[in-house]
């Protein structure tokens, strides 16, 4: 008898590895790991959240109406073409399973994020990978890489795992490149980080363009990772498409009224950029201080910094010794970058003694 099997293409995803919330022994440590924010979630955010959990029987908004129109009136969109996930994850996930499919393939630069591989190959496509330039999108790599069979392109921007940008004209290049029948997924889950000066303007490119698809999330500067919530835009037709795979009731009551209200506070999204941009150049000028031991921080446009190590002091160890001392970093060995650390923009003491740490270990290893 045949035993029962998965697909064979489920079998070859690599599993997402969050980053660590403890050490292998189980001591709790501060995160630095997953580029939460460290100044926590909004107080009107909270007000609205637990004003929001009284009734706990009945279903969400399964059109989540009132969020829709309240990133919409944020961002002069069309609320009809706003589409919500939990997280922008399931978002990232529909798209490759709307569009894409066995002797598809998806494309995305290498040092994209994980989530990438993982939609495509739950499809059953065939995972692309772009070469970088220094660690940041080539462009015209990308695409290179297009053929008859490409039916996504994935471009996180700011990306992760390496905090680098692409400018407005870089991403309208890149569009203006891609047939009308590839998806272009523009992955602003860092957006907010940027001053407005630097948008990419991918918003105003899914107003207009048939195939572009905008997503961001509630998890990042608005501080509400833990309740998992996404957005995204694109044209009616997308959006329909979506809907149609979209998991029913996917954003819980509190969660919208909670997304409702960050999305509105304004003050709380100016005082998280400013911090971060402040402690993300100071982390940064700290490290390339360590240049003559090999240190290199990765220019960042996100809310953390990719620390690269190329002297005595390998990143493995560097990942070790924070732990040690109570602080979790994102050591990268899966993401090709096993001479790198990610390490999440927190409290100004946390970023001091980050900084200290390893200026001693680099110290201690010549």
């Amino acid at each position: 008898m045949t035993k029962l099997q998965p697909k064979d293409w489920i079998m070859g995803i690599s599993p997402y590895v969050p980053g660590k919330a403890a050490s292998d022994d189980g001591r709790p440590v501060i995160k630095l790991s997953a580029n939460e924010n460290p100044l926590g979630t909004s107080p009107k955010v909270r007000d609205a959240f637990m004003a929001a959990a009284a009734d706990l029987a009945i279903y969400p908004d399964p059109g989540a109406g009132p969020l829709r129109k309240a990133i919409a009136c944020q961002h002069g969109l069309d609320p009809a073409r706003v589409i919500y996930g939990t997280g922008s994850d399931e978002l990232l996930h529909l798209a490759a399973s709307a569009y894409a499919g066995p002797g598809d393939e998806v494309l995305y630069v290498r040092y994209g994020f994980s989530v990438y591989d993982i939609a495509a190959r739950r499809v059953g496509a065939t995972p692309v990978i772009a070469p970088d330039k220094d660690y940041a999108t080539d462009v015209d790599a990308l695409l290179a890489c297009v053929t008859d069979k490409t039916r996504v392109v994935y471009l996180a921007n700011p990306n992760n795992p390496t905090g680098t940008f692409s400018t407005r004209e870089e991403i309208a290049r890149l569009h203006a490149g891609l047939p009308e029948n590839v998806l272009f997924v523009l992955d602003q889950a860092y957006a907010e980080y940027l001053d407005a000066e630097e948008d990419d303007l991918g918003l105003e490119l899914a107003r207009s363009a048939s195939n572009v698809f905008i997503t961001r999330t509630f998890s990042k500067i608005y501080g509400l990772a833990a309740e998992r919530i996404g957005w995204g835009y694109a044209a009616p037709e997308v959006i329909d498409a979506l809907h149609r795979i979209r998991a029913p009731f996917n954003v819980t009551t509190a969660g919208q009224a909670a997304a409702s209200a960050a999305i509105g506070d304004n003050a709380w999204v100016t005082a998280s950029r400013a911090h971060n941009r402040k402690w993300r150049e100071w982390l940064a000028a700290e490290v390339e201080a360590l240049g003559n031991h090999g240190l290199k921080a990765v220019p960042s446009h996100a809310n953390f910094l990719l620390v690269l190590f190329e002297g005595a002091l390998t990143a493995q160890a560097a990942f070790n010794g924070l732990m040690d001392a109570g602080y979790a970093a994102r050591w990268l060995p899966g993401q090709g970058l096993p001479n790198a650390l990610r390490i999440t923009i927190g409290t100004e003491a946390q970023m001091r003694d980050v900084a200290r740490l390893l200026r001693e270990m680099t110290e201690m290893n010549g």
